[in-house]
Protein backbone atom coordinates (compact mmCIF):
# COMPACT_ATOMS: atom_id res chain seq x y z
CA UNK A 1 0.00 0.00 0.00
CA UNK A 2 2.74 2.45 0.97
CA UNK A 3 4.71 1.53 -2.15
CA UNK A 4 1.62 2.26 -4.29
CA UNK A 5 1.10 5.67 -2.67
CA UNK A 6 4.79 6.47 -3.05
CA UNK A 7 4.73 5.54 -6.73
CA UNK A 8 1.68 7.74 -7.38
CA UNK A 9 3.27 10.66 -5.51
CA UNK A 10 6.47 10.29 -7.54
CA UNK A 11 4.49 10.18 -10.78
CA UNK A 12 2.51 13.29 -9.87
CA UNK A 13 5.69 15.12 -8.91
CA UNK A 14 7.32 14.29 -12.24
CA UNK A 15 4.30 15.28 -14.34
CA UNK A 16 3.24 18.36 -12.39
CA UNK A 17 6.46 19.44 -10.70
CA UNK A 18 5.85 23.20 -10.59
CA UNK A 19 2.23 22.80 -9.54
CA UNK A 20 3.14 20.41 -6.72
CA UNK A 21 5.92 22.68 -5.49
CA UNK A 22 3.57 25.67 -5.48
CA UNK A 23 0.87 23.73 -3.64
CA UNK A 24 3.14 22.14 -1.03
CA UNK A 25 5.65 24.92 -0.34
CA UNK A 26 3.56 27.95 -1.28
CA UNK A 27 0.16 26.97 0.10
CA UNK A 28 -0.05 23.82 2.23
CA UNK A 29 3.10 24.31 4.33
CA UNK A 30 2.55 28.02 5.15
CA UNK A 31 -1.10 27.49 6.06
CA UNK A 32 -0.25 24.46 8.16
CA UNK A 33 2.31 26.47 10.15
CA UNK A 34 0.00 29.47 10.48
CA UNK A 35 -2.95 27.39 11.70
CA UNK A 36 -0.72 25.58 14.19
CA UNK A 37 0.59 28.89 15.54
CA UNK A 38 -2.95 30.28 15.70
CA UNK A 39 -4.03 27.24 17.71
CA UNK A 40 -1.23 27.86 20.21
CA UNK A 41 -2.23 31.51 20.54
CA UNK A 42 -5.89 30.60 20.99
CA UNK A 43 -4.95 28.27 23.83
CA UNK A 44 -3.05 31.10 25.51
CA UNK A 45 0.38 29.59 25.05
CA UNK A 46 3.42 31.69 24.22
CA UNK A 47 6.40 30.88 22.04
CA UNK A 48 9.98 30.29 23.22
CA UNK A 49 12.22 33.29 22.70
CA UNK A 50 9.47 35.86 22.18
CA UNK A 51 10.19 38.01 25.21
CA UNK A 52 13.93 37.33 25.24
CA UNK A 53 14.26 38.62 21.65
CA UNK A 54 12.40 41.81 22.47
CA UNK A 55 14.52 42.46 25.54
CA UNK A 56 17.70 41.82 23.56
CA UNK A 57 16.70 44.34 20.90
CA UNK A 58 15.66 46.92 23.48
CA UNK A 59 19.05 46.83 25.21
CA UNK A 60 20.62 47.89 21.89
CA UNK A 61 18.36 50.89 21.32
CA UNK A 62 19.98 54.17 20.25
CA UNK A 63 18.51 57.52 19.09
CA UNK A 64 19.64 56.78 15.51
CA UNK A 65 17.99 53.36 15.51
CA UNK A 66 14.86 54.91 17.03
CA UNK A 67 14.52 57.22 14.03
CA UNK A 68 15.33 54.49 11.50
CA UNK A 69 12.78 52.02 12.81
CA UNK A 70 10.12 54.69 13.31
CA UNK A 71 10.54 55.57 9.63
CA UNK A 72 10.36 51.93 8.54
CA UNK A 73 7.28 51.25 10.64
CA UNK A 74 5.55 54.30 9.10
CA UNK A 75 6.47 53.22 5.57
CA UNK A 76 5.12 49.73 6.26
CA UNK A 77 1.95 50.98 7.94
CA UNK A 78 -1.60 50.81 6.53
CA UNK A 79 -1.77 54.42 5.17
CA UNK A 80 1.37 54.13 3.03
CA UNK A 81 0.74 50.51 2.00
CA UNK A 82 -2.90 51.20 1.07
CA UNK A 83 -1.92 54.29 -0.95
CA UNK A 84 0.84 52.41 -2.79
CA UNK A 85 -1.44 49.44 -3.47
CA UNK A 86 -4.13 51.76 -4.84
CA UNK A 87 -1.64 53.44 -7.17
CA UNK A 88 -0.35 50.11 -8.48
CA UNK A 89 -3.87 48.74 -9.03
CA UNK A 90 -4.87 51.96 -10.81
CA UNK A 91 -1.79 51.77 -13.04
CA UNK A 92 -2.63 48.19 -14.01
CA UNK A 93 -6.21 49.20 -14.87
CA UNK A 94 -4.98 52.21 -16.84
CA UNK A 95 -2.70 49.90 -18.85
CA UNK A 96 -5.71 47.60 -19.46
CA UNK A 97 -4.11 44.75 -17.55
CA UNK A 98 -7.36 43.90 -15.83
CA UNK A 99 -6.47 40.32 -14.95
CA UNK A 100 -3.28 41.51 -13.27
CA UNK A 101 -5.23 44.26 -11.53
CA UNK A 102 -7.69 41.71 -10.16
CA UNK A 103 -4.88 39.45 -9.01
CA UNK A 104 -3.07 42.31 -7.30
CA UNK A 105 -6.22 43.61 -5.61
CA UNK A 106 -7.39 40.21 -4.34
CA UNK A 107 -3.90 39.24 -3.15
CA UNK A 108 -3.09 42.46 -1.31
CA UNK A 109 -6.62 43.42 -0.24
CA UNK A 110 -7.41 39.86 0.81
CA UNK A 111 -4.29 39.71 2.96
CA UNK A 112 -5.36 42.89 4.74
CA UNK A 113 -8.86 41.51 5.34
CA UNK A 114 -7.47 38.19 6.55
CA UNK A 115 -5.22 40.01 9.00
CA UNK A 116 -8.15 41.90 10.50
CA UNK A 117 -10.21 38.72 10.88
CA UNK A 118 -7.32 36.83 12.50
CA UNK A 119 -6.70 39.65 14.97
CA UNK A 120 -10.36 39.76 15.98
CA UNK A 121 -10.65 35.98 16.35
CA UNK A 122 -7.43 35.46 18.32
CA UNK A 123 -7.21 38.73 20.25
CA UNK A 124 -3.63 38.31 21.42
CA UNK A 125 -2.57 41.11 23.77
CA UNK A 126 0.44 43.11 22.63
CA UNK A 127 3.71 42.97 24.58
CA UNK A 128 4.12 45.63 27.28
CA UNK A 129 7.75 45.25 28.32
CA UNK A 130 8.47 49.00 28.06
CA UNK A 131 6.78 52.22 26.92
CA UNK A 132 6.86 52.10 23.12
CA UNK A 133 7.73 55.06 20.89
CA UNK A 134 4.80 54.04 18.66
CA UNK A 135 2.19 52.41 20.92
CA UNK A 136 -0.63 50.29 19.49
CA UNK A 137 -3.97 49.23 20.97
CA UNK A 138 -5.26 46.66 18.47
CA UNK A 139 -4.68 42.89 18.89
CA UNK A 140 -1.17 41.66 18.21
CA UNK A 141 -1.37 38.43 16.19
CA UNK A 142 -0.50 38.40 13.32
CA UNK A 143 1.45 41.58 12.59
CA UNK A 144 -0.43 43.73 10.10
CA UNK A 145 2.71 45.62 9.10
CA UNK A 146 4.60 42.39 8.41
CA UNK A 147 1.70 40.78 6.58
CA UNK A 148 0.80 43.83 4.50
CA UNK A 149 4.33 44.66 3.38
CA UNK A 150 5.10 41.00 2.56
CA UNK A 151 1.87 40.59 0.58
CA UNK A 152 2.50 43.72 -1.48
CA UNK A 153 6.14 42.87 -2.26
CA UNK A 154 5.40 39.22 -3.04
CA UNK A 155 2.47 40.08 -5.31
CA UNK A 156 4.44 42.76 -7.13
CA UNK A 157 7.33 40.34 -7.49
CA UNK A 158 5.08 37.73 -9.10
CA UNK A 159 3.68 40.32 -11.51
CA UNK A 160 7.19 41.35 -12.54
CA UNK A 161 8.64 37.84 -12.55
CA UNK A 162 9.74 38.21 -16.19
CA UNK A 163 11.10 41.71 -15.86
CA UNK A 164 14.84 42.27 -16.18
CA UNK A 165 14.60 44.20 -12.90
CA UNK A 166 13.15 41.26 -10.98
CA UNK A 167 16.41 40.53 -9.12
CA UNK A 168 16.69 44.11 -7.88
CA UNK A 169 13.01 44.16 -6.93
CA UNK A 170 13.22 40.91 -4.95
CA UNK A 171 16.39 42.07 -3.18
CA UNK A 172 15.12 45.52 -2.20
CA UNK A 173 11.68 44.14 -1.43
CA UNK A 174 13.07 41.48 0.91
CA UNK A 175 15.17 44.09 2.74
CA UNK A 176 12.14 46.35 3.11
CA UNK A 177 9.91 43.56 4.44
CA UNK A 178 12.64 42.47 6.86
CA UNK A 179 13.19 46.05 8.02
CA UNK A 180 9.48 46.61 8.63
CA UNK A 181 9.23 43.37 10.59
CA UNK A 182 12.25 44.15 12.76
CA UNK A 183 10.92 47.66 13.39
CA UNK A 184 7.81 46.19 15.03
CA UNK A 185 10.01 44.17 17.37
CA UNK A 186 12.39 47.05 18.09
CA UNK A 187 9.45 49.28 19.01
CA UNK A 188 8.09 46.58 21.31
CA UNK A 189 4.61 46.38 19.77
CA UNK A 190 4.85 42.82 18.44
CA UNK A 191 6.31 39.50 19.46
CA UNK A 192 8.61 37.75 16.95
CA UNK A 193 5.92 35.09 16.48
CA UNK A 194 3.47 37.83 15.38
CA UNK A 195 5.84 39.00 12.67
CA UNK A 196 6.76 35.50 11.48
CA UNK A 197 3.08 34.54 11.36
CA UNK A 198 2.35 37.64 9.26
CA UNK A 199 5.04 36.72 6.74
CA UNK A 200 3.95 33.08 6.58
CA UNK A 201 0.27 33.95 6.16
CA UNK A 202 1.14 36.32 3.31
CA UNK A 203 3.06 33.60 1.50
CA UNK A 204 0.16 31.16 1.88
CA UNK A 205 -2.49 33.66 0.82
CA UNK A 206 -0.67 35.24 -2.13
CA UNK A 207 0.48 31.83 -3.42
CA UNK A 208 -3.08 30.54 -3.27
CA UNK A 209 -4.43 33.56 -5.15
CA UNK A 210 -1.61 33.23 -7.68
CA UNK A 211 -2.67 29.63 -8.26
CA UNK A 212 -6.24 30.73 -9.01
CA UNK A 213 -5.13 33.40 -11.51
CA UNK A 214 -2.46 31.35 -13.27
CA UNK A 215 -2.48 28.50 -15.84
CA UNK A 216 -1.77 26.19 -12.90
CA UNK A 217 -5.51 26.26 -12.11
CA UNK A 218 -6.36 24.37 -15.31
CA UNK A 219 -3.53 21.94 -14.58
CA UNK A 220 -4.94 21.42 -11.09
CA UNK A 221 -8.41 20.79 -12.51
CA UNK A 222 -6.98 18.18 -14.88
CA UNK A 223 -5.17 16.57 -11.96
CA UNK A 224 -8.37 16.34 -9.88
CA UNK A 225 -10.75 15.38 -12.73
CA UNK A 226 -8.62 13.67 -15.39
CA UNK A 227 -11.51 11.75 -16.97
CA UNK A 228 -13.67 14.85 -17.29
CA UNK A 229 -10.98 16.67 -19.25
CA UNK A 230 -10.05 13.67 -21.37
CA UNK A 231 -13.62 13.49 -22.69
CA UNK A 232 -13.53 17.04 -24.01
CA UNK A 233 -13.26 17.32 -27.83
Amino acid sequence: MMFWISAISKSLLQQHRRLMVLLLIGVVLPWGIFLKASSEIREGEGFPGDQWTLQWLHTRATPALDQLFLLLTRLGGPPVMATLAGLIASLLIWRRQRRHAWFFSVAVGGAAALNIVAKLLLGRVRPALWVSLAPETTPSFPSGHAMGSAALVLTLGLLLARSRWRGLLWGLGALFVLGVGVSRLYLGVHYPSDVLAGWIASVGWVSGVHLLFSPYLRELEQLIHPRHHSLRP
